[in-house]
């Protein structure tokens, strides 16, 4: 095994020493989202029962909690409001409006994430020298999320935010990465406030259970600084393509043209079957030949963090990336419990199933989404 990187060539070594996780209290089970759903369908078919009986109009098909589970390995789902979500005359999480003078939603959810991630890294708030917010979307388009949270914590320094969907939180890592290497900042964190639940349609029966909500905190800091048993940064690489086949066209734009306002494709849709197609073989080529022109052998490797949005996805990306079927216990999953959290699913199966590696021990966070876009990280422990 041949690590092509080193301190003298490279600058000083740059880890991952610490991780935070805030999960909503409210959880959704598969039978209660089934539930709800098929009384909305029961409601829309009598509703255009004529238009059925016509044929100028389709009805709408039941869920199930058999279908969501062979679709997606999901079996639940964490939320910030349950009781929007299970309205049947709603369907969307009800979170009032707040002052201006309050935190935001997603302040409030990465301020537990970020204490977690700081007392696991053995770091203050004074310790920090910039925030980066990243994740799929924002509740708002300014001030920047990250300058609200910097000011909440009592950070110095800068903070702005960045988005690359599901991939933000690895691409948030690979600019961090970056920075302290540059030397602009000591200490860095990245941070990834999901409320996937905001732009999920729950009555499409084809994605309605998808998404849960969560936040991740990362600490990213040059090695001599930090705590013993962080992980090192040995590569980072990303990559984006551009394709249609996972979109959400809300935004400001919107009011510009008043028939678009409402319609499907201002919150998440996707053309599942052609993502799993072309995904599936983009990630696997990119992290196998990241680890060839690292000098790492697959077998060298201890686990896989992958994005958590479909088993079957992950399982197929790990076999082709091992050249073998793997064990839950070399790519764990937790979309069973949280569902898809866009960038933060990678970051919890990270935070959750790293604490028996021994020192050397190497591992990938990878993720993948919308763009499309790929972002894998290499991390070995110290």
């Amino acid at each position: 095994m041949t690590i092509q990187q080193s301190e003298s060539a490279s600058g000083p070594r740059i880890v991952i020493s610490g991780t935070g996780l805030f999960t909503p209290s409210e959880s959704i089970s598969n039978d209660e989202l089934v539930n709800t759903f098929n009384q909305y369908v029961d409601r829309y078919n009598e509703q255009h029962k004529a238009d059925i009986e016509a044929g100028t109009c389709e009805a709408l098909e039941y869920s199930s909690s058999a279908f969501i589970e062979k679709a997606s390995g999901i079996k639940s789902r964490h939320v910030v409001n349950k009781s929007g979500v299970l309205d049947p005359g709603r369907m969307a999480p009800a979170i009032p409006e707040r002052d201006n003078e309050d935190q935001s939603v997603q302040c409030e959810m990465a301020i537990k994430a970020i204490e977690e991630a700081l007392k696991n890294a053995n770091k203050q708030a004074s310790d920090i020298d910039a925030v980066i917010v990243a994740c799929s979307n924002m509740q708002r388009p300014y001030p920047a999320m990250a300058i609200e949270i910097q000011n909440a914590m009592g950070i110095k320094g800068y903070g702005f935010d960045m988005n690359v969907a599901c991939s933000s939180a690895t691409f948030g890592i690979e600019v961090a990465y970056n920075t302290v290497k540059a030397g602009s900042a000591r200490c860095v964190l990245v941070v990834n406030p999901e409320i996937c639940s905001g732009h999920l349609d729950f009555c499409d029966r084809d994605c309605h259970f998808i998404f849960g909500d969560v936040c991740t905190a990362i600490v990213v800091e040059a090695a001599d600084t930090a705590a013993s048993g962080a992980f090192e940064i040995l590569d980072t690489r990303l990559q984006t393509q551009f394709s249609n086949n996972i979109r959400n066209n809300f935004g400001f734009l919107n009011r510009g043209d008043e028939s678009g306002i409402g319609a499907r494709d201002k919150l998440f849709k996707q053309n599942g079957r052609k993502v799993f197609k072309e995904v599936v073989p983009m990630v696997a080529e990119q992290m196998s030949q990241q680890l060839s022109d690292m000098g790492i052998a697959t077998d060298k490797l201890k686990r896989l963090w992958l994005h958590q949005a479909n088993l079957s996805m992950n399982q197929l990306i790990s076999k082709k990336v091992m050249g073998r079927d793997v064990s839950e216990d070399e790519s764990p999953v937790i979309l069973d419990e949280y569902a898809n959290t866009s960038s933060a699913g990678s970051i919890i199966a990270f935070h959750r199933y790293r604490d028996d590696f021994q020192v050397g021990d190497m591992g990938v966070i990878c993720s993948f989404g919308a763009g499309y876009s790929i972002g894998s990280v290499i991390v070995r422990k110290l």
